[in-house]
């Protein structure tokens, strides 16, 4: 008599009579699942191979709920993967195998309960496309990669472009500033230096009615009167070759006494308009009076 102990506790075995008919290991179980094909979303026919890790949890359902449960697993593992396949397209594929390998798992486990076994993961080993698709994934790779490099290209171009003419800009700005300054700098000298000229000049003015008020001050003027007729007469014809004379061109005296005439009768007719204009300016208030009631 043999005795065997099972998670029912400690059976007995009578020879010739009884026998071990199902041994269950309760580690972790690695089973490859062989390559199929499979046709995604768009078309496309895939080879496909994986891995599956399971642990059997419960013995009993194990050897009596099914007859071969790695087959049973394995089986459900392919349909399933071509199921979750049919789901997507390639770049999916590619992009998303966590998600995959997640649904496939949990497929498994919801038909896989009633056999006592759980799945702990699956892997995705490799997925093969045909080399027409894959010479057009190459080309479509590349196409985007010179796509990324035209755009960095021509982003690069435009950015040169906007900071030269950002610099252009800038230069213009400065220059025309610049410009600005000059002007102003130059206004402020021209009209300091008229400033200046009608300052002298009005003291010039002054000092020469002051010196024509003094004694012999006519004389002073007639003098100064011949001096500048005799500089004048002296650069004749210096810058043109025709000129205007008069008759008595050569008689200095009746030049200078004629000067003095036209002279005297402005002043006259400046000292008559002074009083005048006192006259005018002391009754005008009268005149702004109102009327005697």
């Amino acid at each position: 008599m043999l005795a065997r102990a099972s998670w029912l506790g400690l059976n007995f075995l009578i020879p010739l009579l009884d026998r071990i008919r199902y041994v269950q290991s309760l580690k972790e179980i690695v089973i490859d699942v062989p390559e199929q094909s499979a046709v995604s979303l768009d078309n496309v026919t895939l080879q496909i191979d994986g891995v599956l890790y399971l642990r059997i949890l419960d013995p009993f359902k194990a050897s009596y709920g099914v007859e071969d449960p790695e087959y049973a697993v394995t089986q459900l593992a392919q349909t399933t993967m071509r199921s979750e396949l049919g789901k997507l397209t390639l770049d999916k594929v590619f992009r998303e195998r966590e998600s995959l390998n997640s649904n496939i798992v949990h497929s498994i486990n919801q038909a896989s309960d009633d056999w006592g076994i759980r799945c702990l993961r699956y892997e995705i080993k490799d997925i093969h496309v045909p080399p027409r698709v894959k010479e057009s994934m190459q080309m479509q790779v590349e196409a985007e990669r010179k796509k990324r490099a035209t755009v960095l290209e021509s982003e690069g171009t435009r950015e040169a472009a906007i900071n030269v003419a950002e610099g252009r800009k800038q230069a213009q700005i400065l220059a025309s500033e610049g410009e600005k300054a000059e002007r102003i700098n130059n206004a402020n000298g021209e009209a300091q230096a008229v400033l200046l000229k009608a300052e002298a000049k009005s003291k010039a003015i002054r000092v020469l009615s002051e010196a024509l008020s003094e004694q012999n001050g006519n004389a002073a003027a007639s003098l100064t009167v011949a001096e500048q007729y005799v500089s004048a007469f002296s650069n004749l014809a210096k810058e043109s070759n025709t000129i205007l004379l008069p008759t008595n061109a050569g008689d200095m005296s009746s030049m200078v006494t004629q000067a003095m005439a036209i002279y005297s009768t402005l002043g006259k007719t400046s000292q008559k308009a002074a009083p005048e204009m006192l006259e005018e300016k002391t009754e005008s208030p009268e005149n702004q009076l109102p009327p005697p009631q």
